[in-house]
């Protein structure tokens, strides 16, 4: 096991200590993380979902920005803009929140289209461009979005194209009655989520972007690939569905499995990988028809009869 696997692996049960309950949302976290794809986190109020990114943020000594979205916040709030400087007479770049390595974009259905779509050239080339000049952003730029199930009014839902830009969307529940004692026993003994001091960095973003290329080398068997390729246009012809899912989704899929795959120590990705990895990667990008909507059929049980009907290959 290399220097980075074992960081990787201490900066996981190090999270999983502080937000107790949620093994998969830390794993899947860390799997999206090494391969570079950003994340919805969507649950509701008091589930740690702010808390599991400051920690991890933390943990891996990233920098760390956060920005509450509301319907009055402008592009110009995230990206930034050139301000113009009196005593040189010269315009001067005012760096908005998105310039940072892990961005954390708390509530982003409560913002109008207009500013959600500030950050689609952010996301997708690691770059933005205020008044014809292009900015570089930071190697390990990450996004993670938060949202809340239940609030309706008010809100805004993401388009498919922006939504088609995000890795996972992962589903913050509640913790069991054992890991929620747990929780209660932590704040008995002095733990407070405001405070994160003695949260001590485990990684540095130097390893994170050498596990990306050791990522990279994780081999994949052609019928492995064949397997991603079905299933992505099993969802394209798919009778209970009006959309399936892009080209982009497929070769996020096989990256993603590949990132999973190396976290597991292995150097090769198998189909259990990819199976595993369906229901986060597809379920916002899947979008049912009238007809299955009024049948009460959800996202999830369209994934599991997608993987049932999908041959496994050996």
């Amino acid at each position: 096991m290399t220097e980075s696997h074992t960081s990787l692996h201490r900066v996981g049960q190090a999270l999983s200590r502080v937000v107790v309950g949620q093994g998969t949302l830390v794993e899947h976290l860390l799997v999206a993380l090494l391969a570079g794809g950003h994340v919805i986190l969507e649950g509701v109020p008091g589930t740690g979902k702010t808390l599991v990114v400051k920690v991890l943020a933390q943990l891996m000594q990233a920098d760390f920005c956060r920005i509450q979205l509301t319907p009055d916040i402008l592009p110009s709030d995230i990206i930034g803009t050139n301000v113009f400087d009196l005593n040189s007479r010269r315009f001067t770049l005012k760096r908005g929140p998105v310039f940072t390595q892990v961005l954390l974009a708390d509530e982003i259905n409560r913002t109008p289209p207009k500013t959600q779509a500030a950050l689609l050239e952010a996301m997708e080339e690691q770059q933005v461009t205020l008044d014809g000049t292009r900015h570089a952003l930071s190697d390990l730029f990450w996004v993670i979005a938060t949202q809340n199930p239940l609030e309706f009014e008010g809100t805004y839902p993401l388009p498919e194209a922006q939504l088609d830009r995000f890795l996972f969307k992962l589903q913050v529940a509640y913790p069991d009655p054992q890991a929620e004692k747990q929780m209660l026993l932590n704040a008995q003994a002095g733990f407070e989520a405001r405070r994160l001091q003695s949260v001590q960095p485990l990684a540095t973003a130097q390893e994170i972007l050498t596990a990306r290329q050791g990522v990279q080398q994780v081999t994949v068997q052609e019928s492995v690939l064949d397997y991603v390729l079905a299933l992505v246009h099993k969802t394209r012809q798919h009778g209970d569905l009006t959309l399936g899912t892009s080209p982009r989704s497929a070769v996020l899929w096989l990256q993603a499995s590949k990132a999973h795959a190396w976290l597991q120590g292995r150097d090769y990705v198998t189909p259990d990988d990819v199976k595993g990895l369906a229901p986060p990667l597809l379920r916002h990008r899947l979008l049912l028809g009238p007809e299955a909507q009024l049948d009460g059929l959800t996202p999830e049980a369209v994934i599991q009869g997608i993987l049932q009907s999908v041959p496994v290959p050996r």
